[in-house]
């Protein structure tokens, strides 16, 4: 499948939206071995762990092949995406 760099960095900004949010509802429930979380807890927060995990398994493959297209260096490319995230975003 063909990304482009843009898809790239949007990607990138999910799936550190989707650890955000999974930090900050650890923080919010307290560290699940110390902290009593109810069921609904628990359910919210393996949701939010488990998109952020399927979120960077995509940014992870789509890098590699997006290196592999262009002929660069995954190394190369991940630092140029993850610097091209931290940016504000334009509206």
């Amino acid at each position: 499948m063909a990304h482009t760099f843009e898809e790239l960095v949007e990607k990138q900004r999910a799936a550190e939206a989707a650890h955000a949010r999974a930090m900050a509802l650890r923080e919010a429930y307290g560290p699940p071995a110390q902290a009593q979380w109810t069921g609904a807890q628990s359910s919210t927060y393996e949701t939010a762990l488990r998109a952020w995990r399927d979120l960077a398994r995509e940014v992870q493959t789509a890098l590699g092949e997006y290196a592999k297209e262009t002929g660069r260096s995954r190394t190369e490319t991940e630092a140029e995406v993850q610097r091209a995230a931290a940016e504000p975003e334009e509206t």
